[in-house]
Formats: structure tokens, C-alpha cells, sequence
């Protein structure tokens, strides 16, 4: 418990609500004095003799002084959030009032709360371990209902349960190598290698499967930048301001009109995609203005995690269409091919005229197969692999961590193959489980948590 490590026995507070006016705000407290500190504000009742997760309506006053009406809400140990005594204060919005009460709070003994702090006690009394408490963060931050849906399961501890349950089968054929160390005078073998084997494989089969979909909890995170790229007048601008549905582009029948790239945000399926309108790329323009913006979008193709490839299917032919997609998946692999004013050639003809390739044939102008190029943008990002059982790394230091959990398992493969002595295998699987500790928080060093909880918000 925290109570017994130095320097964690003091009381906080802290608005936990966003600064600024509003219906109410709340303050929270937690520590060993918090309701001492509430009662000496609280005169309604005493809030020591009352039970836990209950609510208490009462004007808070200091020096005989009102403050303001406020709502109690009492969580005692060790059933709270941070498993303290946790008092919340829920006052009326008025950032004054808000203030009036925390600074009323700090001259009855609580301290204001460091950024995290609150859910940095809850993760040093137990009752999140370090991924789950990250989480937190995540879902604070949450933008979309994919990162959201991400957050909750690792909360709930679904990041946690397969890295304890690793952990577990480690710890126990580790106990067996250790124990065949006391009896190294006698030749025997405990641990099994045989299921020892099948422990590694099915513990690298895991965290592979974890290390993959950091790629798409990097998505889930920060989106998916999408570069719009083709000739002038394919109508890249035109499809812009259609997905967006307004007018964000400047739309003309002159080419080279989009000098510079454009970038909008769009939330499709739960996916934040940035959407990047690029000056049209040919070769023999003059103007300085437009080949800098050509540039541009040459290296956005290089940057972008997706490329729309958009031609206009009534003037490119098919040689030209080929020619182009060669370039551009050089410089990208991932792309799509859309076919641009396919009502003025013909819905039936256009695919004759691009047979053998894969395009989705659209009209930007009268929003025609628009839903269909969003389905596409979200199937090859997430191609199914979000929902609400799946556990998806979105933490770049869980993935490092992981990648050296991937080594230390292909190290105590190797050793088994080569059957090294049972003290140099145990120094593998201890490295390993050191991996696994440090994402849950098991070991885990101080400014690592310092530098971990100073991201949160302040109040939580």
C-alpha cells in the first residue's frame, strides 16, 4: 500500500473536470485525511460515520463562510479508484468556485496533484498494474469509437491477461530449471522439453501476433494519412470536398489550379483518416509555383501511410493509367485506384476499358460509389481486426518492450536446440520475464513512472 512507501502518505487534490465554465465541476481528493479534510468544510453531516459510495448534498463553508452548494460523493478504502479514501466534491462550474474550493482544501492539509497522480496511487496500490493504467490515458484521449473500443479492453485488463498468462507459464518451467540446478550433482531433468517446446512456441506465436498489430494500433492512435495523387483535372480537389461534404478545395477547370497540399481530417467507421489534396503531377509545366507543389506531392506519396491514385477514365488510356500506378508503387506500395467521371463514359464501359485492372470507378461530383471508396479506406487499413475481443497494441514502449520479449524467446529456443547448460537457459527466461514485467509495471523504475503519469491530465 502506498501508506507505506515514503512520500506517498500525504493528501491530493485537484479539479478533475476541464478548466473553464460549465454546469458543475468536480474536485477530487484522495489520501488517509481526505474526508477529515471534507468534514472540516462540510458541516451537514460527518462524513467518517457514513458509508461507502453513497452521496451527501450540503453546503461547503470555511471560517463560517459559505462557499458554495455542493454534491458529496464518499468512496472509503479500499473500494475507490485509487484504493485511498477518495472524496469528490461536485460544486457549480464557475472556474472561481472551483478554485475557492481547492485552494480550501489545500489550507486544511491536501496538496495540490501532480498530472497522473491519481491514477499513479491506483496503479501503486494495485489496483491497475502499468498497461492497464496507460489505458486510462488512451481512453482520455480517445477521438474515435476504434481507439475508444482499444482503451476499455485494455482497462479491462485484456492487454494484461495475455502477458500474465505468459508470464505464468515462464515462471513455472523456470521454477523446474531452477530446481534441476539444486540437483545438478544428481543428473536429473524436472522440466519437461518436450512441453517446454510447445510453451515457446505458442509464447512466440503471441507476441508476434501482438507485434503485428502495432500497426494498426499506430492507426487506431494517431489515423491514416492519405495522399490524393494524379494528374491536373482528375478531379483530386473535387473528391476532397466530397468526402468531407463541403467546399474545402478550390475547384477549376484549370490545371495546376492546387499549387500547395491541402490536409483535412475525416472520421470514417471509427478511423480518423487525414486527407491530403495534392497538386496535380505532370511533367511539363513552367511554372516555379507549380512544380514545388509537384515535388510536394511526389514526396507525399513516400510519406503517406495510403495513396489514392485518381484519373479521369475519359482522357488517360490504359497504357497511361499503368505507366502511372508503376511510379507511384515504387514509392508506395499501399494505394488504391480510382477511377474519376465514370458517369460521362458510362458505368458499363469504363470497366472495358481498364480491363485486368483493379479499380473502383467513381464520379467525386455527383458522390457516385463514394461509400464504396470509404469502405475500401477502412478495409485495407483494419481489414477486420477491430473488435471489442482483440487485443491491439497501441503503446510504442509496450512495443519495444515486446520486441525484446521477441528476442529473449528466440535466445531460449536457440538454447534449447543446442541444449546449453540449465543456469544459462534460466538467465534467458529471467530476461524475458524482466520484458513482460516492465510493461505491466512489476519492475519498473522510478522516472519511467514519473515520465509515464506526467502525460495524464491533472484530476486523474
Amino acid at each position: 500500500m502506498l501508506n507505506n512507501i515514503s512520500g506517498w502518505d500525504d493528501t491530493i487534490v485537484a479539479l478533475a473536470t476541464p478548466q473553464g465554465i460549465g454546469a458543475i465541476g468536480v474536485i477530487r481528493l484522495s489520501g488517509k485525511d481526505a474526508i477529515s479534510i471534507v468534514n472540516k468544510l462540510f458541516s451537514s453531516k460527518d462524513l467518517a460515520k457514513q458509508n461507502s459510495h453513497t452521496i451527501h448534498v450540503g453546503f461547503l463553508k470555511e471560517e463560517g463562510s459559505d462557499i458554495d452548494e455542493v454534491v458529496i460523493s464518499l468512496f472509503k478504502t479500499p473500494k475507490s479508484y485509487t484504493g485511498e479514501d477518495v472524496v469528490e466534491i461536485s460544486c457549480h462550474g464557475s472556474p472561481f468556485v472551483q478554485q475557492q474550493v481547492v485552494q480550501a482544501c489545500i489550507r486544511n492539509g491536501a496538496r495540490l496533484a501532480k498530472p497522473g497522480e491519481f491514477t499513479q496511487r491506483a496503479f501503486l496500490n494495485g489496483k491497475l498494474d502499468l498497461a492497464q493504467a496507460e489505458a486510462v490515458a488512451d481512453l482520455i484521449a480517445s477521438n474515435t469509437s476504434a481507439s475508444q473500443k482499444t482503451a476499455l479492453h485494455n482497462i479491462r485488463g485484456g492487454f494484461s491477461n495475455v502477458l500474465k498468462q505468459l508470464r505464468e507459464n515462464l515462471i513455472q518451467f523456470s521454477a523446474l530449471i531452477e530446481l534441476e540446478l539444486d540437483f545438478s550433482q544428481e543428473d536429473v531433468e524436472f522440466a519437461d522439453r518436450t512441453k517446454f517446446y510447445a510453451l515457446i512456441d505458442d509464447a512466440n506465436s503471441v507476441t508476434k501476433q501482438l507485434l503485428e498489430s502495432f500497426r494498426l494500433g499506430n492507426v487506431i492512435k494517431n489515423g491514416v494519412s492519405v495522399a490524393i495523387i494524379g494528374k491536373p483535372n482528375a478531379g483530386k480537389s473535387t473528391l476532397l470536398n466530397t468526402l468531407l461534404n463541403e467546399n474545402r478545395a478550390i475547384v477549376s477547370d484549370i490545371a495546376g489550379t492546387t499549387r500547395d497540399t491541402i490536409e483535412e481530417v475525416i472520421n470514417i467507421d471509427g478511423i480518423l483518416f487525414r486527407l491530403i489534396d495534392t497538386a496535380g503531377i505532370r511533367d511539363n509545366s513552367n511554372d516555379v509555383i507549380e512544380l514545388i507543389g509537384i515535388e510536394k506531392s511526389r514526396e507525399k506519396i513516400r510519406l503517406s501511410d495510403e495513396v489514392i491514385y485518381i484519373f479521369d477514365v475519359n482522357t488517360e488510356t490504359h497504357a497511361e493509367v499503368g505507366a502511372a500506378m508503376a511510379l507511384v508503387g515504387e514509392a508506395n506500395p499501399n494505394y488504391l485506384l480510382v477511377g474519376n467521371k465514370a458517369d460521362v463514359l458510362g458505368l458499363d464501359k469504363a470497366p472495358q476499358k481498364f480491363a485486368g485492372e483493379d479499380i473502383l470507378f467513381i464520379s467525386a461530383k455527383d458522390k457516385l460509389h463514394i461509400d464504396l471508396l470509404k469502405e475500401r479506406l477502412v478495409d485495407k487499413v483494419i481489414q477486420g481486426n477491430i473488435n471489442s475481443e482483440n487485443t491491439i497494441i497501441t503503446n510504442a514502449r509496450h512495443y519495444e518492450a515486446l520486441k525484446e520479449v521477441d528476442r529473449s524467446l528466440a535466445d531460449i529456443k536457440a538454447g534449447l536446440d543446442t541444449k546449453i547448460p540449465g543456469d544459462l537457459l534460466a538467465l534467458d527466461i529471467r530476461r524475458c520475464l524482466h520484458y513482460i514485467s516492465e510493461i505491466t509495471g512489476d519492475i519498473s523504475n522510478e522516472n519511467v513512472l514519473d515520465y509515464i503519469f506526467s502525460k495524464f491530465c491533472i484530476g486523474k
